[in-house]
């Protein structure tokens, strides 16, 4: 009797306990599937899948009812499948606790591992710890905290992670991923790395799509062309393609390139600069700053516009140039030949490599022992040559020149001849404040570095020796030595022309000396005064005492001393514009308009 009831029970309980195993799943899945965003109403419960885990133990308490599964266990909410090998189920509150393997896989995208998971199924929100990988088409990231917000679909992990796609690794102290658009934001320490190049900020949003990134604050890439300092811009790993918005500085193995806002292509080597551009050349310590600037590292060609000057150093000597437009033109590698010739010996300074600088419409040049106006001109820098366009005027310690072109060669950073062509004329003003004049066809100006040395004046005051009340002189001022450029001597060939004054040992003036020929050859002395002067073909001398001259007689046609026109270094850093008048004739010659000198005054009042 008592054995037939006591298996009775044992055959309900058993029963009971078979029935919540099967029923449980069943009424899970009985319920309406609703929207992830559903603001109202009751929340679908995560189910448990078939075939059921190892171990089902079902406990009832004052929080719901818990169901604790044991070894291949496999979940289901939301389509999205979630495996472990032990979970706690609170089937009230619909929040699962699962440990070992934990495995979550959303559609056929997204994956994630991990070795714990809370989830909770009314908000859809996973947090995962412990050595984390999720995956998708796109990339892998690996953290140890991973908190995953399955309605937005947006992944946040607070700690270090790593991001691998198919090019590029980047690392961060914190970052989120939009998994429906496939856009991360990064945070702290930011490092990406690709085949071609490495980024570094705090900032960085990136599109595992399109690869491109998107960054805020200061920013540096780094690849084999160069680096690159920015503020604030985006950067496309895959075509290396980058646009800044704010300051930034492009550092090229020639170069360095900044600006206001920069485009700058990698493949092509094309930038492109606007707003306060500096263009800095390395080799030569060659500045180029206007406002707006190119640089095609393929070609070799740079360009800066707007309010464009230049300065280059040579020997501790710096020449300024402005103009309208400013171009570089890079040294080329060593060609073979080159590399024949170093074969043979031949030093690799020794070889000549294009390098130049032009300058083109309004160009004003200012170097300590050369100063210049022009239309257009060319540094040829490796032959240390200037060439100057277009009725240049060129000015050198108290000598002007003029011609419709010239070259200025340089030796040791120091003028060492001028070669004038077309229309002529040479102007040097002596101790006297005379005018000795050349002009022709075509004049070749030779120039030798004279060195002065000064005494300083001994001091004014003295000092009395204590206890002795006599004055006591301070020692004299130590010597200087000071580099000046004076004319050594002219050639002038064709149509040659000249007025010199003469003066005696005591430097007064004996008279003026006019003469025209074909050719003449004059020399000068350290002072600009005419010590010898050669005459072929036939000359027309005259000679004019002091008594006989006007200032008619005293000049050339086409003469008119410009010194107000003579520009300063702030003239060129300044950027003062000069206007041009139309072209004249007579004793006028097209020019910028100046401020009349003494002696221009006085041939104006004649002529009226």
């Amino acid at each position: 009797m008592h054995c037939n009831v006591f298996h009775k029970i044992r055959v309900i309980i058993i029963n009971v306990i078979l029935l919540l195993a099967i029923v449980c799943p069943v009424l899970a899945q009985a319920q309406p599937g609703r929207p992830a965003t559903a603001p109202s109403g009751p929340a679908e419960k995560v189910e448990l899948l078939s075939p059921p885990p190892d171990s089902l133990v079902v406990l009832n308490n004052p929080e719901g009812v818990v169901r604790r599964l044991v070894n291949h266990v496999k979940l289901r909410h939301k389509g999205v499948l979630m495996f472990c090998d032990l979970a706690i189920q609170n089937v009230t509150t619909n929040v699962i606790e699962a440990y070992g393997n934990v495995r979550i896989v959303q559609g056929d995208t997204i994956s994630i591992k991990g070795d714990t998971m809370f989830y909770y199924g009314n908000t859809r929100q996973a947090n995962l710890r412990g050595r984390i990988t999720m995956r998708d088409r796109k990339m892998t990231l690996t953290t140890t905290r991973l908190d995953y917000d399955m309605v937005n679909g947006i992944a946040h992990y607070p700690v270090k992670g790593r991001i691998v796609d198919r090019e590029n690794i980047l690392t961060s102290n914190e970052g989120f991923y939009d998994t429906r658009i496939k856009q991360f934001r990064f945070y702290k320490n930011v490092k990406l790395v690709g085949p071609k190049g490495t980024l570094t900020n705090d900032s960085l949003l990136y599109n595992s799509l399109s690869r491109i990134a998107t960054f805020r604050g200061p920013t540096k890439i780094v690849n084999k062309d160069g680096t690159i300092f920015a503020k604030e811009g985006e950067y496309n790993t895959a075509t290396r393609v980058s646009n800044f918005q704010k300051r930034t500085t492009v550092e090229m193995p020639k170069y360095t390139l900044t600006g206001d806002t920069l485009f700058y292509d990698n493949m092509t080597e094309l930038g492109i600069a606007k707003g306060n551009v500096v263009l800095v050349s390395k080799e030569d310590k060659t500045v180029i700053t206007g406002d707006h600037g190119r640089y095609n590292g393929k070609a070799g060609v740079s360009r800066v516009t707007g309010h464009a000057v230049v300065r280059s150093v040579v020997s501790q000597d710096t020449l300024f140039m402005r103009a309208d437009t400013l171009f570089a033109f890079d040294a080329p590698d060593v060609t073979k030949s080159d590399s024949a010739r170093l074969n043979d010996g031949t030093k690799k300074d020794d070889v000549k490599k294009p390098k130049k600088l032009v300058g083109q419409k309004n160009v004003i040049v200012y170097k300590s022992d050369l100063q210049s106006r022009c239309d257009s001109l060319v540094y040829d820098v490796a032959d240390s040559t200037i060439y100057f366009y277009k009725k240049p005027i060129v000015w050198s310690q108290n000598y002007q020149m003029e011609a419709d072109s010239m070259t200025a060669k340089m030796k040791n950073n120091r003028i060492d001849r001028m070669l004038l062509r077309t229309r002529s004329f040479v102007i040097a003003q002596d101790t006297l404040k005379n005018f000795n004049q050349v002009k022709g066809r075509s004049i070749t100006a030779y120039f030798r570095s004279v060195t002065d040395t000064l005494s300083a004046e001994p001091p004014a005051s003295q000092t009395v020796a204590k206890g002795k009340g006599k004055a006591k002189p301070e020692k004299p001022g130590s010597t200087t030595t000071v580099n000046r450029t004076v004319l050594d001597r002219v050639i002038v060939e064709g149509n040659g022309q000249s007025i010199y004054f003469a003066v005696d040992e005591k430097n007064k003036l004996v008279g003026l000396n006019h003469v025209e020929c074909s050719r003449m050859n004059l020399e000068f002395d350290e002072k600009s005064k005419v010590e010898k002067i050669r005459f072929y073909g036939q000359p027309d001398a005259q000679f004019i005492p002091p008594l006989e001259m006007n200032e008619d007689k005293k000049i050339l046609e086409g003469f008119l001393w410009r010194i107000e026109d003579r520009p300063g270094k702030e003239t060129v850093l300044t950027h003062q514009i000069t206007v041009q008048p139309k072209k004249t004739t007579g004793n006028k010659k097209s020019g910028p308009l100046t401020k009349p000198s003494a002696l221009n005054s006085v041939l104006t009042k004649k002529k009226q």
